[in-house]
């Protein structure tokens, strides 16, 4: 047996390679996430449509802006044309509006923009 094993070398372990979080932010990456925030805030809008004819239990009102604020605002607006939902109800259409203009604003500024 000592025979057998005494042309084999021990195998060296490798420490884990951790990637770097920073090397993620890319800007197809970034692209990729807004889609499928648009898209997921878009299908909320279609859920809760079903649910509200349904009469069953509803997505809130602060569950859809929160999904709009955080990078959603074109799936909110599709999802208001599309499914033809919370297109009258006054504080909430402002709200939206709101959203879409700070981010707006945000873009601008963030493209430079304002410092030209």
């Amino acid at each position: 047996m000592r025979t057998l094993l005494r042309g084999l070398k021990p195998v060296k372990r490798r420490r884990p390679t951790t990637m770097d979080p920073i090397a993620l932010l890319t800007l197809p990456n970034a692209i990729m996430a807004l889609l499928i925030l648009n898209l997921w805030t878009f299908m909320l809008f279609g859920i809760d449509k079903i649910r509200a004819e349904e009469g069953s239990w509803r997505i809130s009102e602060d569950t859809l802006l929160a999904w709009a604020i955080f990078g959603g605002t074109i799936g909110a607006y599709a999802g208001r044309a599309f499914f033809r939902h919370k297109t009258r109800k006054q504080p909430f259409s402002s709200n939206l509006h709101q959203t879409a203009i700070c981010q707006l604003f945000i873009a601008a500024f963030a493209s430079g923009w304002f410092l030209v």
